[in-house]
């Protein structure tokens, strides 16, 4: 599955994180590293750029954070990211330079990366966003299996077990997901691909997509 390695998704300049991907060929392999890597990080990064808040999180000082929001580490908070009103981080996540993480959204074991939006009524939990995509109102990614079997990734006859019990969505740079959508877990969405809005989305989409529905994915014109 060629399209579903960490070189083929993400832009790794694009995030404070590169180094946790360092050694791994799919970005599902760090997810179980987030929160040590975060504590490695945050102990090396620069007083003069990053405050401290407590034991185990460090915001930058040019970020922007609603006092409404509520902040639990391990957490990086990198430069000009904006937490708005009632965001809710859990903790285990790395917010990455002009993101913004909006009213009522939670991320939870996440890795944001720079310009990433996900500003309203979203729920993030053990995935990764690259770099400038974008999560619409209300679309969220669900993380564990209704059976509470352990996730796979599959893509037509190819599968990929994961061996995680939770799992989220792995979104390459530049992807649109539309308002109310839900991300299975296990769905790896490539490059430059845009979800239609209210889409039930599993499995992996190709990158330079447009997801319509499940027998309905057209590739853009470039």
């Amino acid at each position: 599955m060629e399209q579903c390695l960490i070189k083929n998704l993400y832009d790794l300049k694009e995030t404070i994180a590169a180094q946790l991907f360092e050694g791994a060929d799919y970005p599902w392999e760090v997810l179980g590293s987030i929160s040590d890597f975060i504590l490695k990080l945050g102990n090396s990064l620069d007083s003069e750029r990053f405050e401290r808040r407590g034991e185990k999180i460090w915001v930058a000082r040019s970020a922007k954070i609603a006092p409404t929001a509520c902040l639990n580490g391990p957490l990086i908070v990198d430069e000009e990211a904006e937490i708005r009103h009632c965001a809710f981080i859990r903790g285990s996540a790395i917010v990455g330079k002009g993101a913004v993480v909006g009213n009522s959204t939670e991320l939870k074991n996440v890795v944001i990366f720079n310009n990433v939006q996900v500003p309203h009524y979203n729920y993030v939990g053990d995935s990764i966003l690259g770099y400038r995509s974008h999560m619409g109102a209300g679309s969220i990614t669900s993380n564990v299996k209704s059976d509470k079997t352990l996730v796979s990734v599959k893509s037509g006859s190819e599968v990929i077990e994961t061996g995680l019990k939770k799992f989220g969505a792995m979104l390459g740079d530049h992807v649109e997901v539309g308002c109310n959508s839900v991300l299975n877990p296990g769905t790896v969405i490539g490059r430059h691909t845009n979800i239609y809005p209210l889409s039930m989305v599993r499995g992996v989409v190709a990158p330079h997509s447009i997801y319509k529905n499940k027998n309905e994915i057209v590739r853009k014109e470039q």
